[in-house]
């Protein structure tokens, strides 16, 4: 898996549903669920609660971040 397959497959799913879930540090866990908004070539956005989350694809590659599609 690497960035440009991780980008197109957002691409196709601009405006769908996400639940994303967020793994930080000391066993945090942020959960944010809203709608896939903008690619750009570094990080994607989604509209969480009328703001914009911004989250980069090499976090999903090492796995600090997962995407649902609901």
């Amino acid at each position: 898996m690497n960035i440009e397959n991780i980008k197109n497959e957002i691409d196709k799913k601009i405006g769908s549903k996400v639940l994303i879930t967020v793994y930080g540090m000391r066993n945090r866990t942020d959960r944010y669920e809203g709608f896939l908004y903008k690619t750009y070539p570094n990080i994607f956005t989604i509209n969480y609660q009328g703001e914009e989350k911004s989250f980069a694809y090499r976090d999903v590659i090492t796995k600090d971040v997962t995407i649902k599609y609901l």
